[in-house]
């Protein structure tokens, strides 16, 4: 009866039935009324929770194994209480039955405290209905994948804010003052001017987290970078599909300023903050264009430059000495103040209260033997008098990268190959460095980094909390000072053109630099090239000579692009990264230039269409292939494009935030070579193949948040060497198939916010960690998975597909 009444009316039989006996009873059986009234009391309330469990059950077609216990129970219940009112004289029995009452009434209690928390569950679930209504609609609203910038790294997070650093000192006063200009009447445009690394960006990053400015400006803060050359087109279409408007491809940057315009007169009645920061000289005429002739409409700019036109500027002092004492401990890690700082006044009249030179002099002697600091005291005393301009701050900076060993200070230097203002995505950073300086294991890059971190010389910025724990890196980025990056330029360009390690050339429209038109002055030494082109570049390339190219970054921002055909003379050429800084997807040609590169092993391409040319492309010592937010589905759906083809002997292969992947290529599953395979963020991928059970040398396979995805298929069990397995997220997937027990190589699996209530053991001997979340960790505790042990995440509420 119970499992039957499980997947039915659970409230309106045993639970009805129970609570309407004790009703009756109660006042028949005078012997146990107190009792029956205590009991009858925490049936009423429980009965609303258990009432909207059931009906959310319903409505997620979730499992109701949970409620069988409680079932089960009550029908014994209502047993014992209509023997109650039989009861009469005898003390034994009375005794025995009110010990019964008590024990029913307490295991009911428990059940709702400990085995069933309803006013989790109910809130959590609650949660999981929307998410699951809202992803439908994201859906419908998807059609054929081609929303214009859909979930872009460039315009997935938009014009929101980033948070300001956790220590700011020095700050409080200036914001003040900018607070009180905000709030008044008057002048549209207020300008914050300092030298580079004096701490702008973090003081409007502040401001815009404020409680009382967001309360005034509530969702209309647009938090936009300008950089040295803005790309008006990009900056309108953030705001708009920041805003949910519907985002156009605008032929000039006048009709894009004009349709922000109508955009923002139609929130006329609202109060609107426009953030522009770090722009530069020259930048007057857009600064004029935006100062469109609204109420209570405010443009925040910060720059290097004054802009005397737009009224007197808000300077940013260099710190106190007693605000740059804090800072500078802090980043030095010494806040409890006992600890010997030799001479340390002379480093911080070296820094003469620059923030950022503070940070990443204080970050290279942490943790220091004090022989460090003593470099750092006569490194600084020769140039302690003229620290005045900023070619001055750059020598200081610079002093900071001597104390990094070697090869953490070339990884630095080829932060440089990136834009400037833009997020760095590690994974890529670790395809480089792996190439570049003949890394084991990517580790090692991963320790480089952490050292640039610890030293404040790059922010990290984590999307997805665990996901870098374990070896994915598609939601971990880098973030780079503007002026630690000119410091890394200047480092590269201390060397003539033939002789440098790495080339950064920046191409605006369609001029190319002299030296690249002398044959004589080609990069003869460099083993890193990247090359920056604008919107205006027709890919008409000159000829170049490259001999000892290993890594080749190609920043794009054109609709079309073509691949330079001098890439295929690049016989050394081991890594590919090609990103586009467009709003829309790229179409990207002439793969054929590749097919030649036998040492080419690693190819990263993000935001661009793919053509259906690359069927006759056959790269057979290509190792590893990235996709991110790339056009797939064109060629992968071509009949005459098979991947085991063109690529037959991968070993990694990432596809992140594909949005128009419904199934994977034809040919993968033949590709048996392949070790790690990560799917993340494709919404549409409704089903894996069944063939995947033939890679049967996979050790990683990696499907976080394919909300469609429903199950996976039964030949998983055929892979003899998989040793991790992460389905986080996947809201579809509620049970493993019935060969899952056979991994028997599976040491972690992580099932965050997957309504997964039981993990097999069978014949899972080597699995030493299930990773979830807490409402997950409380289904598998009715099932524990074997001498496996929990460990609870909690959420970080990324559910980035709803960007």
């Amino acid at each position: 009866m119970a499992a039957a009444l499980v997947g039915g009316a659970l409230r309106g039989a045993v639970f009805g039935e129970l609570l309407k006996a004790v009703s009756e009873e109660k006042d028949k059986a005078v012997t146990f009324k107190d009792r029956l009234e205590q009991l009858e009391s925490t049936l009423r309330n429980s009965s609303p929770l258990i009432e909207e469990i059931e009906k959310l059950n319903q409505m997620l077609d979730r499992p109701k194994q949970e409620t069988e216990n409680l079932v089960r129970m009550m029908e014994q219940g209502e047993q014992l209480v209509l023997k109650c009112s039989k009861v009469k004289w005898n003390c034994f029995k009375r005794y025995v039955y009110a010990k019964k009452i008590i024990k029913l009434d307490t295991s009911i209690s428990d059940f709702c405290r400990t085995n069933l928390p309803l006013q989790h569950t109910r809130d959590s679930r609650l949660i999981l209905v929307e998410v699951k209504e809202m992803h439908t609609m994201v859906r419908r609203m998807s059609g054929n994948g081609n929303i214009n910038g859909w979930m872009s790294n460039q315009v997935g997070d938009c014009c929101s804010a980033p948070d300001p650093p956790v220590i700011t000192p020095g700050l409080d006063v200036l914001l003040k003052e900018l607070k009180m200009e905000l709030f008044k009447d008057g002048r549209q445009f207020i300008v914050v001017s300092a030298a580079g690394g004096y701490g702008k960006t973090t003081l409007v990053q502040r401001l815009c987290k404020d409680d009382q400015v967001q309360g005034k400006f509530n969702d209309n803060i647009f938090y936009v970078t300008v950089s040295k050359n803005p790309n008006v087109k990009a900056i309108v279409q953030k705001v708009l599909h920041h805003k949910g408007n519907r985002v156009s491809e605008f032929q000039t940057d006048e009709a894009a300023i004009n349709d922000l315009e109508r955009c923002f007169k139609q929130m006329r009645t609202e109060a609107i903050l426009l953030v522009l920061d770090d722009a530069w000289s020259g930048s007057e005429s857009l600064l004029q264009k935006l100062g469109f002739q609204l109420p209570d409409y405010k443009i925040l700019v910060t720059s290097r430059s004054e802009f005397p036109q737009f009224g007197p500027a808000h300077y940013l002092k260099p710190l106190t000495d007693e605000a740059a004492r804090t800072l500078f401990l802090h980043s030095a890690n010494l806040q409890d103040g006992n600890s010997y700082i030799p001479d340390e006044n002379i480093i911080l009249r070296a820094c003469k209260g620059c923030p950022l030179a503070l940070k990443v002099v204080g970050g290279s002697l942490c943790g220091k033997h004090e022989v460090f600091w003593q470099r750092m005291v006569k490194e600084c005393s020769r140039g302690e008098s003229v620290f005045q301009s900023k070619n001055d701050i750059l020598d200081c900076l610079g002093s900071s990268l001597d104390v990094l060993n070697n090869e953490v200070k070339e990884c630095y230097l080829d932060l440089c190959s990136f834009p400037e203002d833009q997020r760095i995505p590690i994974s890529a950073l670790i395809d480089m460095w792996m190439e570049l300086y003949e890394l084991f294991d990517d580790v090692f890059a991963i320790t480089n980094l952490h050292e640039l971190s610890s030293q404040n010389l790059v922010d990290r910025v984590v999307t997805r909390k665990t996901a870098g724990d374990y070896g994915c890196y598609n939601d971990d980025f880098v973030l780079q000072h503007d002026l630690l990056r000119e410091l890394t330029i200047c480092r590269s360009k201390s060397e003539p053109i033939n002789q440098r390690k790495r080339l950064i050339v920046e191409i605006s429209g369609n001029n190319f630099p002299k030296w690249w038109m002398d044959q004589k002055q080609h990069p003869n030494n460099a083993s890193l090239l990247s090359i920056s082109t604008d919107e205006t570049f027709s890919s008409n390339w000159p000829d170049m000579q490259g001999p000892e190219v290993k890594v080749v970054v190609l920043n794009i921002r054109t609709k079309k692009y073509v691949l330079p055909d001098f890439l295929q003379k690049m016989d050394e050429l081991k890594v590919l990264i090609v990103t586009n800084y467009g709003f829309s997807p790229a179409e990207l040609n002439n793969f054929r230039v590749l097919s030649a590169l036998s040492k080419l092993k690693k190819i990263r391409l993000e935001h661009v269409s793919l053509p259906n040319s690359l069927a006759t492309v056959r790269m057979s010592h290509l190792q590893k292939v990235s996709l991110v937010m790339c056009n797939v589905g064109q060629v992968f759906r071509n009949s005459t494009f098979k991947i085991s083809d063109a690529f037959p002997n991968l070993l990694e292969m990432d596809i992140d935030y594909c949005n128009d992947l419904i199934e994977l290529p034809d040919g993968l599953c033949d590709i048996v070579s392949m070790e790690k395979l990560r799917i993340t963020n494709c919404h549409r991928l409704s089903a894996l193949p069944e063939g995947i059970g033939k890679l049967v040398n996979l050790q990683t396979l990696t499907l976080t948040a394919c909300t469609e995805l429903s199950a996976l298929p039964d030949t998983i069990g055929n892979l003899s060497r998989l040793n991790f397995l992460d389905i986080s997220e996947c809201l579809n997937i509620r049970k493993f198939p019935e060969r899952f027990g056979e991994l028997c190589c599976l040491k972690t699996l992580c099932v965050i916010g997957c309504p997964i209530s039981e993990v097999p053991s069978t014949n899972l001997e080597n699995l030493q960690v299930v990773i979830c979340d807490e409402e997950t960790a409380e289904q598998l505790a009715y099932s524990p998975p074997g001498r496996a042990r929990i460990e609870v995440i909690q959420e970080d509420s990324n559910l980035n597909f709803l960007n």
